[in-house]
C-alpha cells in the first residue's frame, strides 16, 4: 500500500526543472574568441619578460649604450638617475607598468621616445609585410596548383624544388642576388630606399600624410611618385615574400592532391569531369583554409625577416631601426620594438584563428 502512494505522489508531483547549463554568448565561436583572446596576454607577458631577462644579463643599458663614452662618474651618475642601480624585480615591475601606458621608454643613443620610433618606422614595416605577402599569394598559390594538376611529373618536380630553394635561402642573400641581376645587370629596379629623393620631397608636403608611401603616392594624384614608390617595392617585396611562397606553394599543392582523393571528387571524375576542372572548382577553395590558418604564424616569419630585408634595402622601418640600435647596444629601444612585434603577432594570430573559425566550423573544436 505505500508502494502504492509513493507511485501516485511522484505522478503527482510536477516534474523537476531541468538544469541550466551555462551557454556562452555565441555558442562554440563565442567561447572560442574569448580563449583565443585571453591567450594573447599570457603570449605577451612571457615574450616581454623574456626579453627584458636576457636584455638585463648584459649588464644595465646605460653601461651597454655609453660605457665608452663617459668616465666612471658620469656613467653612475646616468645609471642613477635612471633607476638602474635598483634591483631587477623592481625595474621589471616598473617597465610592465610602463608599457602597459603605453611608455616604452626613451632610447639612450639618440634620445627619441620608443613609442613615437614605433609609430614613425612601424608603417613601413607594415606596408613592406604588405608587399611581401601579396607575392607569397600570387605566386605560390597558383604554382601550388600547377604543381597538384603535374603530380609527380616534371613540373611537380621543378617546383617543389623552387619551393625549398625559397624556403631555405636567406632573406638577405636572396636580396643581394635580386639587387646584383635587376639594380647592377640590368638597371631596371632600384638598388635600395622607398622612394626617390624627388617623391619624398613631394609627399612630404601633404597634410595628411600617413607614412605608408603607396598611400601618400595616391594622395598626389601623381602617376610619375606611384610608379616609383611600387618600383622600389618590387625588390624587397620579392625578397621577403618568395620566403613564404614557398611554404604556401607546398601547403597548397599537398591540400589539393588530398582533396583530389575524396569520394565527391572521384564521383565527379566518374561523370567525365576533365582534371583541369576539378582542380579549379572542387580543389581550390578547401586547399585554401590552411593557408589562411598558417598566415599568422608567417606574419611572425616576414617580421623576422624583415630586419635583414630592410637592412640589405636601406627600407627604413622597424627590422632597420632594430638594426641599428643592436649596433648601438641601445637595449632600452631593442626592448620597446621587440615588445611591439610580440603584441602585433599575438593579434595577427588572434585574427587569422577567427577567420579559419568563421570559414571552417571544424576550429572551432
Amino acid at each position: 500500500m505505500s508502494s502504492t502512494i509513493q507511485t501516485a505522489h511522484s505522478r503527482s508531483s510536477p516534474p523537476s526543472a531541468p538544469k541550466k547549463s551555462f551557454s556562452f554568448p555565441g555558442g562554440n565561436l563565442g567561447r572560442y574568441i574569448a580563449v583565443r583572446f585571453l591567450l594573447i596576454f599570457p603570449t605577451v607577458f612571457i615574450l616581454v619578460t623574456m626579453v627584458f631577462l636576457l636584455m638585463r644579463t648584459i649588464g644595465d643599458p646605460i653601461t651597454a649604450a655609453l660605457g665608452g663614452r663617459l668616465n666612471a662618474e658620469q656613467l653612475q651618475a646616468r645609471i642613477h638617475e635612471a633607476g638602474y642601480d635598483r634591483p631587477v624585480i623592481v625595474q621589471y615591475f616598473e617597465y610592465l607598468g610602463q608599457i602597459f601606458t603605453g611608455n616604452f621608454g626613451v632610447a639612450i643613443s639618440d634620445g627619441q621616445p620608443v613609442s613615437e620610433l614605433l609609430v614613425t618606422y612601424g608603417v613601413a614595416t607594415l606596408e613592406l609585410t604588405v608587399y611581401a605577402l601579396i607575392v607569397a599569394f600570387i605566386v605560390g598559390i597558383p604554382l601550388g596548383m600547377v604543381a597538384a594538376y603535374f603530380r609527380d611529373k616534371w613540373p611537380d618536380a621543378v617546383l617543389r624544388i623552387f619551393a625549398i630553394l625559397c624556403y631555405a635561402t636567406p632573406v638577405f642573400f636572396a636580396g643581394l642576388l635580386l639587387k646584383l641581376v635587376f639594380s647592377v645587370w640590368l638597371h631596371v629596379l632600384p638598388v635600395a630606399g622607398r622612394a626617390s629623393t624627388r617623391t619624398e620631397l613631394e609627399m612630404s608636403s601633404l597634410d595628411n600624410k600617413t607614412g605608408i608611401y603607396i598611400v601618400d603616392a595616391i594622395q598626389l594624384g601623381n602617376p610619375d611618385a606611384i610608379a616609383d614608390v611600387l618600383q622600389h617595392a618590387v625588390l624587397p617585396g620579392l625578397a621577403l615574400g618568395l620566403l613564404t611562397a614557398g611554404i604556401f606553394l607546398r601547403l597548397v599543392r599537398t591540400n589539393v592532391i588530398g582533396t583530389l582523393s575524396m569520394d565527391y571528387v572521384d564521383a565527379a571524375r566518374s561523370r567525365g569531369v576533365g582534371e583541369y576542372r576539378l582542380v579549379r572548382r572542387h580543389a581550390y577553395k578547401p586547399a585554401l583554409i590552411p593557408i589562411i590558418t598558417v598566415i599568422g604564424l608567417q606574419i611572425a616569419l616576414l617580421l623576422g625577416g624583415a630586419v635583414l630585408t630592410e637592412t640589405t634595402f636601406e627600407w627604413k622601418g622597424l627590422g632597420f631601426k632594430l638594426a641599428e640600435y643592436l649596433s648601438a647596444r641601445d637595449f632600452i629601444a631593442v626592448q620597446g620594438i621587440v615588445a611591439l612585434l610580440a603584441v602585433v603577432v599575438a593579434l595577427s594570430n588572434f585574427v587569422v584563428d577567427i577567420i579559419a573559425a568563421i570559414i571552417d566550423p571544424r576550429v572551432r573544436f
